[in-house]
């Protein structure tokens, strides 16, 4: 099995926090019980509400537009995302090692190849293999490039993903690598959220619409087949078919010569799910692990990570824990299994990868990255720690090629030290490949971690990026991010983006690591799970407060920005904690947590948030609702909310809604709405550098400029 396993669904999310109306609020009482007056701007490409988009558009325009940095920082992000200094960052097919590019000749990107001997010289003769640009135009269609899969081992042939403006859902077509040219009478699957992997160079495994009733509640394939080169789609043998009610299903083939293994998957939930494998006579054999715990293979191995304590052979496992036994072994009932990691109160899991003969484990030690090399054996596997990157360093390493060879690739960066790109052997000293440019001065600043005390009196951490011996009068403008959800960890990371936008001039970065993302494991999450998930907000809030009574900043100088899961974060923080900020940025957000599982994948992140049509549950989902919460005789900091046209993870419906809702009550509200780009905001550099140029204009006007 492929420990890619559950990525293509991880970047799917937006939520936040907001208190519920208090009993002797009327007006909020009534809002819940009201017919929702704005339900209209759901209409996606209803000319009617892209007839409000395009006004609130303009409005935004003329105020940040207008201002005399926004060109200027614009053109600079915009130089930084089209550097040619950037790291091109390569993947292994084959002799050849892969690259997705973008810059200013090449808005949508170019997939192109090169050798390692060629990768190592500072100008880099690389072979195009597809322009997206020119694709885009010839088809006339707005490609988005979504990646590509390469059939081995002979690499001649590749199933490329195509997205219309970024949205999720995307085309596939089978590609000639020789002819540089997609085959005619090839596999092809139209428009979907669905996926295709190869078998083998005439068959494919297919998860996709197959017409009504062939997709879940969540807008995720149902049904699974094997479809054979020659035939038509509708003629595909069924391998697997799940329930309405589950997230999704699909399969692929781990084609590693010898430990060959077809795995088809059902997930149920976000966090839960069955896997089986698929013997040469169709049937299925479930792998018998608990249903939220990720099974993982590698040649002879079985990993297993835990989310909840496991008893198999008479011993108890931990949450958190990362677990292996022999594959075949597993299967014919046996369970001496050998732990391979169990976290601490302050370490827990970020990630592991394999090489050939070795597995890299990627521990989080109160945030901070350590890497260990476990090589396997009869015994106990033997443990040695990796040299890393000094203080805060991100670090992170995977296989080049790990049915191949041990050589690895690594990264290692900070928030001020550009990222370093590393290629090595296990057991040897790795080789600095590539250097990313600074693309700010970082000389002045310095990285710094903090712990708040939440309510309930958690320990909370968060990174803080400032100037050296910064004077701690409460003026200086301060940034605060986070997310806190889907066991999604925030550890630190270099932005020239970030850095040009935000960092100079005395401003403040903060990164806070709130429960319900995965910073300590799986309990961290778990303890902002549905009707406890005010945890998160109060988390945030905290750290907050922790940085105006450390007087590193003050309310009318704090900001604040999150997207996706952190959009509702920082919606709830409008609501709930308006006090503590002078602006807010959110960013493709859920907002409207009573019709959020009804509109586009809302329905897969119930394990998350809860079933709002359970009225048990819409009790405590509706004190994190900020689209319900929002109060005519509130006072409310300005706020930008930012969202796609073409999101179809986050419906654009959130953010219009609320901001509808909160400019007929008379709030300091703008809007911008990207006609593409997905759940990303947007779909090629230039968009992207409108987008956050916008963001940081806002903050710089609106913090420390008067009274809220």
């Amino acid at each position: 099995m492929k420990n890619f396993l559950w990525l293509i669904l991880v970047l799917v999310f937006a939520a936040a926090y907001a208190q519920a109306p208090k009993s002797s609020d009327a007006a909020s009482k009534a809002s819940f019980e009201n017919e929702d007056k704005y339900l209209w701007l759901e209409d996606v490409t209803g000319e009617k509400a892209l007839t409000w988009v395009k006004e609130r558009n303009a409005a935004t325009a003329a105020e940040l537009e207008s201002s005399p940095e926004f060109k200027t920082l614009e053109g600079d992000l915009l130089k930084i995302l089209d550097s040619k200094e950037r790291i091109p960052m390569i993947g292994k097919n084959g002799p050849y090692y892969y690259n997705y590019w973008k810059d200013d000749k090449n808005p949508r990107g170019i997939w192109r190849r090169t050798t390692l001997e060629e990768y190592r010289k500072k100008d880099i003769k690389w072979e195009t293999i597809l322009d997206v640009d020119a694709l885009g135009k010839a088809e006339g269609v707005n490609w988005v490039w979504h990646g590509a899969q390469i059939l081995r081992p002979q690499y001649k042939r590749a199933l490329i993903s195509l997205s219309r403006g970024g949205s999720d859902a995307d085309v596939v077509r089978e590609f000639d690598m020789e002819k540089r040219e997609f085959i005619k009478d090839g596999f092809r699957i139209p428009e979907a959220k669905g996926e295709m992997s190869w078998i083998d160079e005439n068959s494919v495994y297919v998860a996709t619409d197959f017409g009504p009733g062939s997709m879940t509640d969540s807008g995720y394939p149902r049904i699974v087949k094997l479809w054979k080169r020659g035939t038509p789609l509708e003629k595909a043998e069924t391998v697997y078919e799940g329930k309405k009610e589950d997230m999704a299903v699909g399969a692929y083939y781990d084609d590693t010569e010898g430990f060959e293994r077809h795995v088809v998957y059902r997930r149920i939930s976000f966090y839960s799910g069955d896997y089986f494998l698929r013997k040469k006579d169709g049937k299925l054999a479930r792998i018998e692990v608990p249903e939220d715990a990720e099974p993982s293979g590698h040649r002879e191995w079985m990993v297993v990570s835990l989310r909840t304590p496991w008893t198999a052979g008479g011993k108890t496992y931990p949450e958190g824990a990362l677990l292996a036994i022999k594959f075949d072994d597993f299967m014919a009932g046996k369970r001496d299994l050998k732990v391979l990691f169990e976290p601490t109160p302050t370490t827990s899991l970020a990630s592991y990868d394999w090489t050939m003969n070795h597995l890299v484990l990627n521990i989080l030690d109160d945030v901070k990255n350590r890497l260990y090399i476990l090589t396997p054996g009869s015994g106990e596997w033997k443990k040695e720690p990796m040299p890393g990157g000094p203080g805060f360093a991100k670090i992170s390493l995977w296989g080049v090629d790990e049915q191949e060879s041990d050589e690895f690739f690594m990264t290692v960066m900070d928030f001020l030290t550009p990222t370093s790109l590393f290629y090595g052997t296990i057991g040897g000293t790795p080789e600095k490949l590539k250097q990313s440019p600074s693309f700010f001065d970082a000389s002045g600043l310095e990285i710094s971690q903090h712990f708040a005390k939440s309510k309930d009196g958690t320990r909370i951490p968060y990174f803080q990026v400032s100037p050296k011996g910064m004077t701690l009068d409460g003026a200086h403008k301060t940034l605060l991010t986070g997310y806190g959800g889907f066991e999604i960890s925030e550890t630190p990371y270099y932005s020239g983006g970030v850095g040009r936008g935000w960092l100079g001039g005395g401003n403040v970065y903060v990164v806070a690591n709130i429960r319900g993302g995965g910073e300590y494991g799986p309990k961290w999450h778990q303890a902002a799970l549905k009707e406890n998930r005010n945890r998160c907000y109060e988390d945030f809030a905290a750290v907050a407060k922790d940085l105006i009574e450390r007087k590193v900043t003050s309310p009318k100088f704090l900001g604040i920005e999150g997207g996706s899961n952190g959009g509702l974060l920082v919606g709830n923080m409008l609501t709930q904690y308006p006090e503590l900020f002078g602006a807010i940025v959110c960013q493709v957000p859920l907002l409207d947590m009573k019709r959020y599982s009804r509109l586009l994948a809302g329905a897969s992140w119930m394990a998350e948030y809860g079933d709002p049509d359970k009225p048990e549950e819409w009790k405590f989902i509706q004190t994190f609702s900020p689209y319900h919460n929002v109060r005519k005789d509130a006072k409310y900091p300005p706020t930008i909310f930012m969202t796609s046209t073409r999101d179809d993870r986050v419906h654009p419906g959130h953010a219009r809604k609320m901001t509808a809702k909160m400019l007929d009550m008379g709030f300091d509200v703008r809007y911008f709405e990207n006609i593409e780009g997905g759940h990303g905001g947007a779909a090629d550099n230039k968009q992207a550098a409108h987008m956050w140029a916008l963001c940081y204009t806002f903050l710089s006007q609106k913090l420390g400029g008067g009274e809220k």
